[in-house]
């Protein structure tokens, strides 16, 4: 269980507070917001997603910029607290159809109510959009995406000048169209995290890929639906599955370490052609998670070279360089690299030229961050973005 709930935002606004046992403090928001604003403990340069002050346990996970927190005094499971809070997240994204801080104080309303429906005196009760509908009667505000600011990291890549279909983002579950119409629709995005380790001469030494199919689904009378997955997937590198019984295709050139299914999801033919069968839950939810160490070609290759200029200075070059097709545009680009703690000050210099790209040295916690907006490449491994640093640090590195 927990004793609250409250969400803030970047500057430390509490946008929603819920109390539900009255068992921490009234201040519990500003406590919270000052000691990650300004954590400094254990080497760490953020306060992890959990931690303890004065005998309360704080539980947050950010979302989209907003910092959803959640207190207790009891020893209660942290992936548990954690998971609920990113269920309660997307509950309310679902409802309100963009989630944001001018969509939560317009909705406040409608937020509470469902805050009430998802917790009762500290105990979860469902996080199911689709059973909340019966529940929950306000209806949001939309707001206007037109009003928006552009696609962030999640949409990197674009196809030349097309962008995804942006209406699945901000549309909510419950809202109907004017006119008192719905639209029968279903999305369907895959989102993949790529961990790369590269040598010092660009060569790569781990490569990981941490996927998800996610869908977000506007159908009324939850029909069954089908989703097809490559014929020559297979699961395991081994002959023994992730399920539990032996892959039909060990030999596949989609090699899975491993995956899981959302609960609605029914694997009866996915050994036999690689399709699932689910009904559809309204709202957004995953329908897969997945992990490939499959060898793959990299979007980009990062070379950096090191040198001593001096007792107190150090040069560092760093190249960044794409592998894509000219075709595909990479949008908002940032390289982040650790400095060494002693770093007093650091000097930049970009390549003659260059356009659209930022250099930054976040002295706080020694870091340099390095901005790309929109980067196109007319020649593959041609094309190279170059930055010069150089180091001035008080003691020898």
């Amino acid at each position: 269980m927990i004793s609250q709930f409250f969400v803030l935002s970047q500057r430390g606004d509490n946008i929603v507070f819920r109390d539900y046992r009255g068992e921490v403090q009234k201040g519990s928001a500003e406590i919270f917001f000052r000691k990650v604003k300004f954590w400094e403990d254990g080497g760490l340069l953020e306060a992890p997603p959990v931690f303890n002050v004065d005998g309360v346990n704080y539980f947050h996970v950010k979302v989209v910029g907003l910092l959803f927190v959640a207190t207790t005094r009891v020893n209660t499971s942290p992936s548990f607290v954690l998971e609920l809070l990113q269920r309660i997240a997307r509950v309310i994204k679902d409802y309100l159809g963009i989630l944001n801080e001018d969509s939560l104080r317009k909705n406040f309303v409608l937020v509470y109510e469902l805050l009430d429906e998802v917790i009762d005196f500290g105990y979860v009760q469902t996080t199911s959009t689709e059973l909340l509908k019966s529940y929950v009667f306000n209806e949001p505000l939309v707001i206007d995406a037109a009003r928006l600011p552009p696609l962030g990291p999640a949409a990197i890549f674009t196809q030349g000048t097309k962008r995804m279909p942006g209406i699945a983002v901000t549309k909510s579950v419950v809202a109907t169209e004017p006119g008192g119409r719905k639209r029968e629709e279903i999305f369907v995005d895959i989102i993949e995290k790529i961990s790369i380790t590269f040598s010092s001469s660009g060569y790569i030494l781990t490569s990981e890929i941490d996927g998800t199919i996610q869908m977000k689904s506007y159908l009324s009378g939850n029909p069954e639906i089908r989703l097809a997955l490559n014929d020559d997937l297979s699961i395991g590198r081994s002959q023994g599955s992730a399920f539990g019984y032996r892959s039909s295709s060990g030999s596949g050139t989609v090699i899975l370490d491993d995956c899981n299914f959302h609960e609605s999801v029914r694997l009866d033919s996915f050994d036999i052609d690689r399709t699932l069968s689910l009904v559809p839950p309204d709202g957004e939810f995953p329908v897969m998670n997945y992990r490939l160490t499959q060898e793959f070609s990299p979007p980009f290759r990062i070379n950096a070279l090191i040198e001593e200029a001096g007792s107190l200075k150090a040069e560092v070059i760093l190249k960044v360089s794409a592998e894509f097709p000219s075709s595909v545009t990479a949008n908002t680009i940032k390289v982040q690299m650790p400095l060494p703690k002693c770093t007093s000050r650091v000097s930049f210099e970009l390549e003659p030229g260059a356009v659209g790209q930022t250099t930054d040295f976040k002295e706080a916690n020694k870091r340099l961050e390095w901005s790309l907006r929109k980067v196109t490449f007319l020649v593959i491994f041609q094309a190279f973005f170059f930055l010069h640093v150089i180091l001035q640090t008080n003691f020898k590195v």
